[in-house]
């Protein structure tokens, strides 16, 4: 308390609480709305001004963007509503707390501090986007594609601001982010689709007759920028399937489905999909091309709708990173569980900002992407697993918790040998996590099956 007797900052950030630990209360669940507003600010966003130009720069056919987008992102919706969210609201917990069950406290906090350098990093990446809009007040220079370091001390200066701003409002906790999401996303999505149709006439589109001639020859043409590899149809497919496999196959949604009122609320990821993964990645890959060849976010988007577009990479920076970061939050309290969360956010805050220095988080995102979701997804194997599967098999679910267990030999196996199987795999780092999904479900159910069975053995021999 300060000496008038009202609670300190400190203490009212405290009160903050989010259910990290136990189930979400049945009077703070929330409506669909809150979803839907939370998954277009997530993915009406700032990765879309970088993906949609770096698709342009890889050389992705026009036939290869449009059906590669619409499968993948159909597939992604999926994966939410029938794998990720049922379970979420059958257990209203985090996916922390969840694995702790199956995994014992020690092997859920190696895990939770891997996934929560992975979230920053991520966070990390929207943060850079919002710096090349705000920096377009200063005229800072801006990144270029192959730039990895820090290009300028204004470049550092502007990223820290906006860090810390982001870091604010994430730890506000999901209900003020997600409205947040909610107020910004249809604007959002009209500044992406009025910059794109906006810079339409400069690549020589005056009519819808034209447009696809336009995307054949002029945008989407199937040819890649010197030194970038060719994607195809299934680089867009997986990509777009996949480029939230952290989340959905990955099971790190568990956190925000938790507040769910219904199982199906995992349909409202697709306004995210959709409106995020479909059309803004098509009219970014537009700017960029009337950009000839310009990725940095914020001046493509000034280039096609002036400060409304400027804006718009600054609050869709923020609106990514805001619940990225608050899974974060959410991953190191299990390893720091002494301190509150808003402590824990706010040291993610700090690294999310000392990463997003550096531009190569933007540039190579992709890789970055494919990369972070192909580390998470084994242990979302072993949640799916752990949850439907072995009940139906005659196995415990939550064996680790229920014998008191610290460390779960079945999961660590399957973590590291799917990642090494996903290693080995001859194939491009964007098809890994399908044959590696399968891997861990199927790994992990034989392990169970030999530890609990030889551990009952011995249970009875012992009473015998």
């Amino acid at each position: 308390m300060d000496p008038t007797g009202k609670p300190s900052v400190a203490e009212r950030l405290d009160s903050l609480y989010e259910f990290d630990r136990e189930p979400v209360a049945a009077n703070k669940l929330q409506g669909i709305g809150n979803f839907i507003g939370m998954y277009a600010g997530e993915h009406v966003a700032g990765t879309e001004f970088v993906i949609g130009p770096l698709f342009v720069a890889h050389g992705v056919s026009a036939p290869d963007l449009f059906g590669g987008l619409l499968v993948g992102n159909i597939l992604a919706v999926l994966s939410w509503a029938f794998l990720c969210a049922p379970i979420a609201v059958r257990s209203r917990l985090t996916l922390y707390w969840q694995l702790r069950k199956i995994c014992g406290p020690y092997l859920t906090a190696a895990y939770s501090i891997v996934n929560a350098l992975m979230f920053c990093f991520l966070a990390g990446a929207m943060i850079a986007v919002s710096a090349t809009a705000v920096g377009l007040t200063f005229g800072m220079p801006m990144p270029g594609l192959d730039d990895m370091l820090p290009n300028s001390a204004s470049w550092v200066a502007v990223v820290f601001v906006v860090g810390l701003t982001v870091t604010g409002l994430a730890i506000l906790g999901f209900e003020k982010f997600a409205h947040f999401s909610k107020i910004c996303a249809p604007w959002m999505f009209l500044i992406f689709v009025a910059a794109g149709l906006a810079v339409l006439p400069r690549l020589g589109c005056t009519s819808f007759c034209d447009f696809w001639r336009v995307a054949n020859e002029k945008i989407w043409t199937g040819v890649p920028v010197a030194g970038q590899s060719k994607f195809t149809f299934w680089h867009v497919m997986f990509f777009a399937w996949f480029c939230n496999m952290a989340m959905h196959i990955g099971m790190a949604d568990l956190s925000i489905f938790r507040y769910a009122r219904k199982w199906y609320y995992g349909f409202a990821s697709a306004f995210g999909m959709f409106l995020g993964h479909f059309v803004a990645w098509i009219c970014s890959g537009i700017l960029c091309a009337a950009a000839m060849g310009a990725v940095a976010p914020g001046p493509i988007a000034y280039m096609g709708a002036g400060a409304a577009g400027a804006v718009c990479v600054v609050i869709a920076g923020w609106t990514t990173a805001n619940p990225t970061l608050y899974r974060a939050g959410l991953a190191l309290q299990v390893a720091t569980p002494d301190w509150k969360r808003w402590k824990v956010t706010l040291a993610a805050g700090l690294v999310t900002t000392a990463a997003a220095c550096f531009p190569a988080m933007v540039m190579k995102l992709l890789d970055f992407v494919a990369l972070y979701g192909l580390i998470l997804m084994p242990m979302g194997a072993v949640v799916f697993a752990d949850f439907w599967l072995l009940p139906r098999l005659g196995l415990k679910s939550g064996f680790a918790g229920d014998t008191g267990s610290a460390f779960s030999l079945p999961a660590a196996i399957t973590w590291a040998a799917t990642l090494a199987a996903a290693v080995l795999l001859p194939l491009e780092i964007f098809f890994k996590g399908l044959p590696g999904w399968f891997i861990a479900v199927a790994l992990y159910i034989l392990l169970s099956l030999i530890v609990q069975r030889t551990k009952n053995a011995k249970n009875i021999s012992a009473e015998a």
